[in-house]
């Protein structure tokens, strides 16, 4: 599907963070400047001058009543038709938006406006082309506006042609340097492209120019929160709140917040607030799935679940998070109608066979359970997938027909070839094959565009299978400097530093991925335990190993690990002898 107009290009495509945030209000209010002179000569000017500052707080229906009035006054209704468009987009009701936008009957001085809230509207409404073509008309008249450059390339984004929207971007900043809107754009691409770290001056510029700028403030806490540093986030979604009380993502930023720090009902209390504003939101579904889940309220946490399932299929935390909500729902059939398939798969994780296991134990099948339990408790990492089963490429891959699958992954990258999106396909279709430094290449112009968890991993396997195993270690190391938070890549560089003897560092960086939610993972323990031990520390080594065991009794890794500690400290002898010959019994030597 491609646009007709002749300078906006958009393919229908999945929209990242930036993207996402493309679609929140502009203020559209800031953007076009009536001549006081001329508003206030015009009939009915002193009306249409209070709703363009209504329209710049945020207040639609008070914009509505003063055009109202203005028309009543003898405004004609292509001076008022963009602004009440916008009034309207406020109110969050797009059919009466478009009865004012749709015609494209604007005057001369709102024409280039209008057209970009009719793109505003029907990028809202999926519909990329006609966005597209909106803006061509709107960039007709007013070609060198920054802002309109900035929207013009949230939109390619969005349709996924992301080097077109990195080249919009860099227009944006070149036609205005100081351009809040431009300078904010950019911060959230250098989020995505780069890490968080070098994002945060982007938006720190963007507040020194427009210090109560609630857009750029919200992105600048969002960074802090993600980076870790959460009094600073507090400090800012509070600023916020004051400027724009009853934002919703302030809002969300301090239930994370609230979250993380163990507040759970606290937590809940802040999403509450929001009222539903943020229900399209992944990451909000996703902590108001945990929030109802911990509140006991598993049938709403399964409905939240479901519906983030049915959007992100591909999003394993969010089933896994269902599968649990299931389990502890009772409904066990359910569970297993939905994740039996996925358990039987040779990469299922332990944690999943176990919820599959107990739910057959509870529905009295023994002999079902007893082989899932046992193959979690022996479940070891398994290695990088580039291309999940479930996708076309991946698909063809699994039925060993990987010709297919490189014409079908080729196909689309010579459709889209300024998608980020496509561009990692041709990669993981070559890593899938063992053509490891040609999935590079593919894999760093992905990069370009978005550096995310999975794509670090899997550049990591390819330089891994180009034999640069060096280069790999510098890639995760300098992920985890711009992405403090990443568990993927602390476990990567623990691994790293385990091998080099490193334990302290090994510790260190196993300890935050416990404290990040790892607590439920088995083998991390195990790994943690050994990293205490190796560090000095028995006595903490036995305290981890001690938690790994109660997870899974049934893996020798728990069991050895609990020994060795038991061992070091030259304490229950007997207790370590028993843990070691049972994991020997078990094959681990």
């Amino acid at each position: 599907m491609t646009c007709t107009g002749k300078l906006i290009r958009s393919r229908a495509g999945n929209a990242g963070d930036i993207s996402r945030s493309g679609l929140r209000r502009f203020a559209y209010g800031l953007v076009i400047i009536l001549s006081a002179s001329v508003a206030m000569a015009a009939p009915g000017g002193d009306l249409i001058a209070q709703s363009q500052a209504a329209l710049a707080r945020g207040d639609g229906i008070a914009a509505e009543v003063a055009l109202r009035r203005a028309l009543d006054a003898g405004a004609p209704r292509e001076t008022v038709a963009a602004m009440m468009g916008e009034a309207f987009l406020d109110q969050e009701q797009p059919d009466k938006a478009r009865d004012w936008l749709g015609p494209g009957r604007f005057s001369s001085d709102t024409a280039a406006y209008g057209f970009r809230l009719l793109a505003r509207l029907e990028q809202q409404e999926g519909d990329l082309p006609a966005a597209g073509a909106a803006f061509d008309r709107a960039l007709a008249i007013t070609p060198n506006d920054a802002t309109m450059w900035v929207e013009i390339g949230r939109l390619r984004y969005a349709g996924g042609e992301h080097m077109l929207a990195l080249d919009a971007s860099a227009h944006a900043l070149e036609l205005d340097p100081k351009n809040v809107r431009a300078i904010e754009f950019r911060g959230q691409i250098e989020r995505d492209r780069v890490g968080l770290v070098a994002a945060l001056p982007w938006f720190e510029r963007a507040l020194v120019i427009a210090p109560n700028d609630v857009s750029a403030m919200t992105e600048y806490a969002a960074t802090l929160g993600e980076m870790g540093r959460a009094h600073d986030m507090l400090r800012v979604t509070r600023k916020v709140l004051e400027l724009d009380p009853g934002n919703p993502r302030a809002l969300f930023l301090q239930a994370v917040l609230a979250a993380r720090a163990g507040n759970l009902e606290l937590a809940r209390g802040v999403m509450g607030r929001v009222n539903g504003k943020l229900d399209a939101m992944p990451a909000a579904m996703l902590l108001q799935g945990i929030l109802e889940m911990h509140a006991g309220n598993y049938r709403l946490a399964m409905e939240v679940l479901e519906r983030l399932v049915r959007q992100q299929p591909a999003n394993i935390r969010a089933q896994l998070l269902l599968a649990r909500a299931e389990f502890l729902a009772g409904e066990y059939r359910l569970l297993l109608s939905d994740f039996g398939a996925a358990a039987e798969r040779p990469d299922a994780s332990p944690y999943l066979l176990t919820l599959a296991g107990r739910a057959h134990e509870m529905l009295g099948r023994r002999d079902l359970a007893a082989a899932l339990l046992d193959r979690a408790a022996m479940a070891m990492p398994q290695p990088l997938q580039p291309i999940a089963e479930g996708s076309p490429v991946g698909n063809l891959l699994a039925t060993g027909s990987a010709a297919d699958a490189a014409l079908l992954a080729d196909q689309g990258l010579s459709e889209a070839d300024g998608s980020a999106i496509a561009q990692a396909i041709a990669g993981d279709m070559r890593l899938a094959t063992g053509q490891g430094p040609a999935a590079l290449e593919y894999y760093r112009r992905s990069a370009r565009v978005r550096l995310s968890d999975g794509l670090m991993l899997r550049m990591a396997a390819a330089l891994e299978e180009s034999g640069d195993s060096l280069a790999a270690g510098r890639l995760a190391e300098t992920y985890l400097a711009q992405h403090p938070g990443s568990i993927a890549a602390a476990r990567i560089v623990a691994s790293l530093a385990a091998r080099r003897g490193d334990w302290p560092r090994t510790r260190t960086l196993l300890e935050h991925v416990r404290a990040n939610g790892g607590d439920g993972d088995a083998m991390l323990l195990v790994e943690l335990s050994l990293a205490q031990l190796r560090s000095g520390d028995a006595a903490a080594a036995e305290v981890t190993a001690r938690s790994a065991y109660a997870l899974q009794r049934a893996r020798p890794q728990a069991a050895v690990s609990w020994g060795m500690a038991l061992n070091a400290q030259h304490k229950e002898g007997a207790l370590a002898r028993t843990l070691l010959d049972k994991a020997r019994s078990q094959g681990l030597r």
